[in-house]
């Protein structure tokens, strides 16, 4: 082995603690990186591999009714390379051993012809076979969650006519990787199933035999998606045809794609932060070296090593670091990685999702590691080149000594000894002071994120499910009906309140901007579902105007005050103009809202219900939810609790469970952080620390000297700290601030002190390593060495 080899590792075994410690933080860095990028690379191949095996359809639209001749008509329009028409319509569902009905959609499967588009994949069973009467496939989450298997029967009320529907085969769809119902942002298992029947079946069932309702397209090469949306909105208009729309707004697609944004943020801003904090701890911990070997630098060269051979022997500490980093910062982010994606597994529904490693991540986070820490270590490593011999032989120049700020002031007689001297050492060397301040204010500021995190997805729960949503369920109507409908549901057992909205599907548009939203028509006071701002408040809803999420406002690019022009997709398709009256804060999807009457006089109807939100007793929910069972208007039945609950267990509990990721990270960093520091600030200081307990000073005094000086950097850093902690968690609410989901800012008292806590912890903890090292200082050796 080469002599400065040896001389490498003979010095890293003395220091191993810091260089632990460094390489610690950095493996953090590291396993968020490539556990980022890992669960991105297997989602989107996953994703690629599914949508192009199994034909996952470009282009969807919705209608009303129109013939089966009207399919080839369709199939010719320029662009189309295969076009599939399908009956669809949604079912109320009586589930063995559960009180509350459960709902869900029935696709057809074409039984004249082989099936082009969205192709199933079959788990288990067979797919409905031709002339089986009523025969289905059904979705493999509502499967699980209640059970089912290939024979199993279930009953179902579709259009009003009460069926059996025996289940052939378990299947999953690219249409339904997020499988939620049409309108939700979460996933409800137990209460929303997808079923798929023959066409023949179906189409009798919801009076569409002859006919279909549904469209889905598969592009050619080079074709453009915004002409053929075109065109089968002229062609389809005709026969109550909604507006087409491509893959990137399919709710299952843009789901995945909103969820995979929010990776790629994470996957760029926690590295670099776990990153530049151990850049700047070699740095801290290389310099204290390069300064304690000026002498052995001096030999070197003396006795002939190149400065470019004594610099790259002090560059391979770094790299040694990088190393031991990149090993286990590789391996624990492959194992959260396999850990997350299991989770994330039952999340999105795919055929198989297993962790494909992004290799290439590995390769970015040790070209990033070692470019980093090489750039934080280069001053030192600059110094060390620059040394001449005869210079380093001469001890470093003391630093120069002024009396202390509270000296200045003629305080000094209000401190002790150890925290003048404390305090002069800091003001002696402010650079290094400010480095390890800054160091340390990072390690407050990170626990602030993940406590943000978990006090946002409470917020969230508490504000959705307790102060906008206060109703019981929600009742939706097959078809918009008259106001007897709202009667009816007003006399349902057990309902003590009722308020009716009337939804219709419409195109927005504001300059070159358009989406496809809901407009809700609802009483000009709700007293149940309410629209909220972000402070909790009741925006009150305007006469003529629209009251718009305030994410739908950002996406249009628009303000109050702003006409937006609504293309209503429903009976006689008015164009309106309206202005937007103001903006509400939701955290799912987005939504649009206005006066019910105003609604109903724009579409020049009565006084027509979609549906309505209903208190209900609890003393009479059985016969309510029987009720509810026997009543074939009713399509859909959301029920408020269920709804909350379902968000905790699945978006919550992996929110929770990536929170406590991160705050196991956060807690390692801020006790790298305060060691090293403390360290490095004892093997600075030994010397003089042995030569105040020579001259009579005791071991508490002492300690407090260091101590002292490490605890007031410490206080400096914290309000820093959290105050750069809150700008984090600020950026990450950005962030994740998506079409389908969005996370509150929401920061406590307790995010606060559990960050302090932490460390605090980690200083006494580090203190009381540093104290008992300065109890078994050795003197006499400490006295007589030359560095």
């Amino acid at each position: 082995m080469h002599p400065l080899d040896r001389k490498l590792f003979r010095d890293l075994g003395s220091m191993k603690g810091q260089m632990i410690a460094v390489a610690l933080v950095m493996s953090c860095g590291l396993a968020v990186m490539i556990m980022a990028r890992s669960l991105i690379h297997s989602l989107d191949t996953t994703r690629q591999a599914y949508y192009s095996k199994h034909r996952f359809a470009e282009v969807f639209c919705n209608l009303k009714r129109a013939p089966n001749s009207l399919r080839e008509r369709l199939a010719r329009i320029d662009g189309v390379a295969a076009l599939e028409t399908r009956v669809t319509g949604s079912a109320v569902l009586e589930i063995p051993g559960m009180n509350e009905p459960a709902d869900g959609t029935i696709l057809s499967l074409p039984d004249d012809r082989p099936q082009q588009l969205n192709l199933l994949y079959l788990r288990s069973g067979r797919l409905p076979e031709t002339g089986g009467k009523n025969e289905v496939a059904v979705g493999e989450a509502f499967a699980k969650a209640h059970g089912f298997q290939p024979g199993d029967t279930i009953d179902a009320t579709i259009r009003g006519s009460r069926e059996r529907l025996t289940i052939t085969g378990i299947v999953l769809s690219p249409e339904y990787v997020f499988e939620s119902r049409p309108g939700d942002t979460m996933p409800d298992n137990r209460r929303f199933g997808v079923f798929w029947m023959n066409e023949h079946d179906l189409s009798i069932a919801l009076d569409l035999d002859g006919a279909f309702n549904n469209v889905a397209v598969d592009l050619a090469p080079g074709a453009s998606e915004r002409g053929v949306m075109a065109e089968l909105d002229r062609l389809l208009e005709p026969y109550g045809g909604l507006i087409a729309y491509g893959r990137d707004d399919h709710p299952s697609a843009l789901r995945l794609d909103d969820e995979l944004r929010i990776l790629r943020g994470f996957a760029v801003a926690f590295p670099a932060i776990f990153l530049g904090i151990a850049a700047f701890m070699t740095s801290a911990a290389l310099s204290r070296l390069v300064r304690l070997q000026r002498e052995q630098i001096a030999q070197l060269k003396a006795f002939g090593y190149s400065s470019a051979a004594v610099g790259w022997h002090y560059m391979k500490f770094a790299l040694v670091i990088v190393a031991l980093a990149t090993v286990v910062g590789s391996g624990l982010g492959l194992l959260l990685a396999t850990a997350v994606v299991d989770l994330y597994h039952r999340f999105f529904l795919f055929p198989s999702l297993t962790l494909h490693p992004d290799w290439w991540a590995l390769v970015t986070a040790l070209t990033i590691s070692t470019l980093v820490v090489a750039l934080g270590v280069s001053g030192s490593v600059r110094l060390a080149v620059k040394l001449a011999p005869a210079e380093a032989m001469r001890p470093e120049p003391p630093a120069e000594f002024k009396p202390t700020v509270l000296e200045r002031m003629g305080l000094a007689h209000l401190a002790s000894p150890s925290f003048r001297m404390a305090l002069r050492n800091i003001e002696r060397k402010p650079w290094q002071s400010l480095f390890t301040t800054l160091g340390l204010a990072l390690a407050t500021a990170i626990p602030i994120v993940p406590g943000s995190m978990r006090d946002g997805v409470a917020y969230l729960m508490d504000f959705q499910w307790s102060l906008v949503q206060r109703q019981t369920v929600t009742l939706g109507l097959v078809e918009a009906a008259s106001p007897e409908a709202l009667d009816e549901m007003r006399h349902l057992p057990g309902v003590m309140d009722a308020e009716p909205y009337r939804s219709v599907p419409a195109r927005m548009l504001h300059g070159h901007i358009e989406r496809r939203v809901g407009i809700t028509g609802i009483p000009r006071n709700p007293r149940l579902n309410r629209q909220l701002d972000e402070r909790g408040n009741v925006v009150e809803l305007p006469s003529s105007g629209l009251l718009v999420s305030a994410k739908l406002a950002e996406i249009m690019n628009a303000k109050p005050g702003d006409v937006m022009r609504i293309e209503v997709q429903e009976g006689r398709r008015p164009v309106l103009e309206i202005p937007i009256g103001g903006t509400i804060t939701d955290y799912a999807g987005v939504a649009a809202y206005m006066d019910i009457d105003e609604l109903r006089r724009a579409m020049r109807e009565g006084r027509t219900v979609s549906g309505a939100n209903l208190t209900v007793d609890r003393a009479h929910w059985d016969d309510f939810l029987e009720s509810v069972n026997e009543a074939p208007a009713i399509a859909s039945l959301a029920i408020t609790q269920s709804a909350r609950e379902s968000f905790r267990k699945s978006t919550g509990e992996m929110m929770n469970t990536i929170q406590g990721i991160y705050f196991g990270f956060a807690v390692i960093v801020a006790f790298g952080v305060v060691y090293n520091g403390a360290r490095i600030a004892l093997s600075e200081r030994g010397r003089d620390l042995a030569t105040l307990r020579v001259v009579g000073f005791t071991h508490r005094e002492v300690a407090g000297v260091l101590i002292g000086e490490l605890a007031m950097l410490t206080l400096f850093a914290i309000p820093l700290g959290l105050a750069i902690g809150s700008g984090l968690a600020k950026a990450l609410v950005a962030g994740v601030s998506t079409e389908t989901v969005r996370m509150p800012l929401v920061l406590t008292a307790k995010t606060f002190a559990t960050a302090m806590l932490i460390v605090l912890v980690s200083s006494t903890v580090s203190f009381a390593v540093v104290s008992r090292r300065i109890k078994n200082l050795d003197l006499i050796g400490v006295l007589k060495a030359r560095d």
